[in-house]
């Protein structure tokens, strides 16, 4: 097209231009936000940031748990959910997986994530450690840590002190040399050195607090600019500030009267296991150990997990952590936002930043208000009043008289009054609405949910297999007199170690016919006699008794035994040890004969493994191709194709059909499986958020198996075929697997007339603060382009239940229905008041609420 040569076509109508230059302003302004250096420093009250105190709120991401294709959306809906600052570990063992030699590419790219960070105008924690424990393989070190001589882990001890500066230099110099630092202009206000150390101290003696001390002085020689922490540390030396960590750090005190105080890991949840049942905290607890640790004085708080994410290939900790990292964090593994935990922490962030003021220039005063009731009002010299309300009974709701009016407490919760007055938030009371999240499943015309199409299957095709030899295999296979412990032996290189016996007539007991006795610290055991499977064995701890049947003349005994997760928490954790350490015994009617010092063959890891089956030999002519492939048999590979669904909704696999193993997509691993681990059928009772809660308290998915879907990260599918490979080890059909799509299903709110009402203005600076008159009830379509499209349940009086379940009481209005219908068909959000004058009164002189469950499309 040729350029229009008028001046009247090339100049920009004002409004146009205007419109532009404000975007770019934006733009700019959120790119920029850090670009000017700040001072980070600390009083006793809070973090100082140019000499202004802030009240802020921070969640964990850590970036390997996502792909940086995820990082923005994640980052943007935690900026949406009302925090100001990203906390991440940095994991040693993934940028340094050789000594010397490192990796800041892909997931690993820290210097992108930070940058995401910044750009979305959010602040960062950076937590080096460089321990992390984290549920991660090996608490976050590098297994070669464990060869240099005469070192040893997180004490008093020269070569582990020196690899621990030089590697927290090395991230530092990384960050400085992009001038990521708020001293340089960059987002990162904070930083840790070493990881709840104080947990495990005292294990390690005298030398634990001159180390401690060494750290502190290490650190801070590094001139950051900003201040570190150590968290679950109460001796940290000054300037360090020590951190608390738990479920509850209302009751936390710092070491010094200068610090403030800070929560570095409020657990949002819980992590799983393998053969466990899935943990959850409610969100109204959560809420409530949040309101009452500002309103005791607290600062700054951080969400481990905001999002949890998942834990591809072996990064794992454990031993059996599960895949899955989810932690029923606000934001879930796949990065939907789990509703109302994300909702009602939003609205929380919002009552506690309209107390900041006061929060950060007065001291409180406690009023008494009765048993089991606090108040703290925090009152400013120019008038300035914010007041907490709490309930810390478990049993009854509470009314209260203060400042000459009366309030109502729920049992364990907190009342937020930002003016003294009105209640903005409880902590009981959840406002924002709830939403059920399904897996759709799309894998075959029989297995696709009703709403799949024809075009959404996704087909596994040509499945071909290569058999995984049993036993010794590999041309690097070794002898060695005695039993040698697994991590020594293949420093994490593989979850496999193979060892092997050959033996004739006299080796054996005078039967044909033995019991083999092993002893393994785990995890897993399979053994086999003369190439035939015997049996297997999981735990921390393994005892196999097992009769087995010899032939005359030579036998073969091979034993493979797997890790799942190398320990990575506790005091000398990097000494636990795995694999079979025997003793390895025949027991038969002559006697024992002890096996365990005879002269083994050792082979690490798996003949695949060694081929590249899963990446660079994924095409290779050892693949075969048969009508029928072989099932349920131990030890072997499968390799199938499949196109991706389209559109942007997160991808998972359902490995029921198969037992335990790792799969790979596209040559890149997503992670253990294992569908055959089931939980306890027992422990998943009612649970109430009322009273303290421990990972035990909540927990769901009783008898079924501990993680059943995998994420599949978009970012690693390809428009066209993508090939997945599995290495079964225990046995299964590979053909049974699906694949699944996960969506939003249903919108629901429920809200009661004594619910706070929603702020409609606040001008704090006026001491005024303005409420609607009614409780609301809103609902908001989840993705762009929806509308309310369906009412699928709606009740006024006493409705009971929970999203997806909700049922009327013997008290309702009549009119329910409709009024939703009218209010909310067509529209992509609606808000209803909670209100007699719209719905009538179905019962006079009960409190009543509204429950509505939609769908969008």
């Amino acid at each position: 097209m040729a350029m229009a040569s008028s001046s009247k076509q090339r100049t920009l109508p004002a409004f146009v231009f205007l419109s532009c230059l404000l975007v770019l302003v934006q733009f700019m302004g959120a790119r920029n936000l850090f670009s000017m250096a700040a001072n980070v420093t600390y009083s006793r009250r809070a973090l100082l940031i140019d000499g202004k105190p802030r009240v802020l709120i921070s969640g964990s991401i850590h970036y390997p748990r996502s792909t940086p294709e995820m990082w923005p959306d994640l980052i943007q809906k935690s900026k949406d959910g009302g925090l100001d600052v990203v906390e991440t570990y940095v994991f040693w063992d993934l940028h340094e997986p050789v000594r010397n030699q490192y990796d800041f590419e892909g997931r690993k790219d820290l210097v992108r994530f930070v940058k995401t960070v910044a750009e979305a105008g959010l602040y960062v924690h950076l937590r080096i450690g460089p321990y992390v424990c984290a549920e991660w393989n090996y608490g976050g070190f590098p297994v070669w840590l464990h060869f240099i001589p005469g070192i040893k882990f997180r004490t008093d001890n020269g070569p582990f002190k020196a690899e621990m500066q030089r590697f927290t230099a090395k991230i530092v110099n990384l960050m400085q040399q992009e001038n990521l630092y708020a001293s340089q202009g960059g987002p990162i206000i904070l930083s840790q050195i070493e990881n709840e150390y104080g947990n495990i101290q005292s294990a390690y003696g005298q030398a634990a607090k001159s180390y401690i001390s060494w750290a502190a002085s290490m650190a801070t020689s590094l001139e950051t600019g900003v201040p570190w922490v150590m968290c679950q540390q109460a001796d940290a030396p000054d300037p360090i500030i020590n951190t608390c960590n738990g479920f509850y750090c209302d009751q936390f005190t710092p070491n010094s009267a200068n610090k403030p105080k800070i929560w570095t890991e409020n657990w949002s949840g819980w992590f799983l296991l393998f053969g466990g049942r899935a943990p959850y905290r409610p969100v109204e607890d959560l809420a409530f150990a949040v309101a009452r640790f500002f309103q005791r004085g607290g600062t700054f708080q951080n969400y481990y997990m905001y999002h949890g994410g998942t834990n591809f290939g072996h990064s794992s900790g454990g031993p059996f952590i599960a895949t899955s990292y989810d932690y029923d964090a606000p934001i879930d593994e796949y990065g939907i936002i789990r509703q109302p935990k994300w909702g009602h922490l939003r609205d929380l962030h919002k009552a506690i930043k309209l107390c900041e003021e006061p929060l950060l220039t007065a001291d409180p005063t406690s009023p008494s208000l009765g048993p089991n009731l606090e108040a703290h009002v925090y009152k400013t010299a120019t008038g300035r009043c914010a007041a907490f309300l709490a309930n810390i009974g478990t049993q009854s709701e509470a009314t209260v008289t203060f400042n000459g009016k009366t309030y109502q407490l729920p049992a364990w919760s907190v009342s937020i009054l930002p003016d003294c007055q009105n209640v903005v938030f409880n902590t009981a009371q959840i406002n924002s609405q709830a939403t059920t999240v399904e897996a759709l499943y799309l894998t075959s015309e029989t297995q696709a949910s009703d709403k799949a199409t024809a075009s959404s299957i996704v087909s596994l095709s040509d499945w071909t297999f290569v058999n995984e030899p049993v036993g010794i295999s590999k041309s690097n296979a070794f002898k060695q007199k005695g039993l040698q412990e697994q991590i020594n032996t293949t420093s994490d290189s593989s979850d496999y170690l193979c060892i092997d016996i050959n033996g004739n007539e006299s080796f054996l007991s005078s039967t044909l016919q033995s019991t083999l006795h092993v002893e393994s610290l785990g995890h897993v055991l399979h053994v086999f006699v003369n190439g035939n499977h015997s049996g297997s064995a999981q735990g921390t701890k393994i005892t196999f008794d097992k009769p087995i049947f010899f032939t005359q003349g030579s036998n073969k005994i091979d034993l493979l035994s797997a890790t799942v997760g190398l320990q990575n928490y506790g005091a000398f954790f990097d000494l636990t040890g795995a694999g079979i350490t025997g003793p390895v015994q025949l027991r038969g009617q002559s006697g024992t004969l002890d096996l365990s010092s005879a002269e083994w063959t050792y082979q690490v890891g798996l003949k695949g493994e060694e081929s590249g089956l899963y990446g660079s030999s994924v095409n290779s002519s050892e693949w075969v191709s048969l009508p029928s492939i072989p099932k349920n048999q131990p030890l072997i590979w499968y390799k199938s194709s499949f196109s991706a669904p389209e559109g942007n909704d997160p991808i998972v696999i359902d490995f029921t059909g198969l037992g335990k193993g790792e799969a790979w997509i596209n040559g890149q691993s997503i992670g253990r499986y294992w569908p055959t681990n089931i939980a306890p059928q027992n422990g998943c009772n009612s649970c109430s958020y009322k009273g303290s809660y421990n990972s035990d308290k909540c927990q769901k998915n009783c008898g079924k198996p501990s993680q059943q879907l995998y994420h599949l990260p978009r970012s690693l599918v390809q428009s066209g075929s993508n090939t997945l490979v599995l290495f079964e080890e225990m046995g299964g059909n590979p053909e049974q697997i699906s694949f699944a799509i996960k969506q939003v299903k249903s919108i629901c709110g429920h809200v009661s007339e004594s619910h706070p009402a929603p702020l409609v203005e606040s001008n704090l600076s006026f001491k005024k603060i303005t409420m609607n008159s009614t409780a609301l009830l809103k609902l908001e379509c989840p993705y762009p382009n929806q509308l309310i499209s369906s009412i699928n349940f709606a009740s006024f009086g006493t409705p009971s239940g929970q999203c997806g379940s909700f049922s009327h009481g013997q008290c309702r209005s009549v009119r329910a229905l409709d009024v939703v219908k009218q209010g909310c068909l067509g529209l992509k959000s609606c808000s209803i008041s909670v209100s007699i004058n719209i719905f009538g009164d179905p019962c006079e002189r009960v409190i009543k609420s509204l429950a509505v469950e939609a769908s969008c499309s």
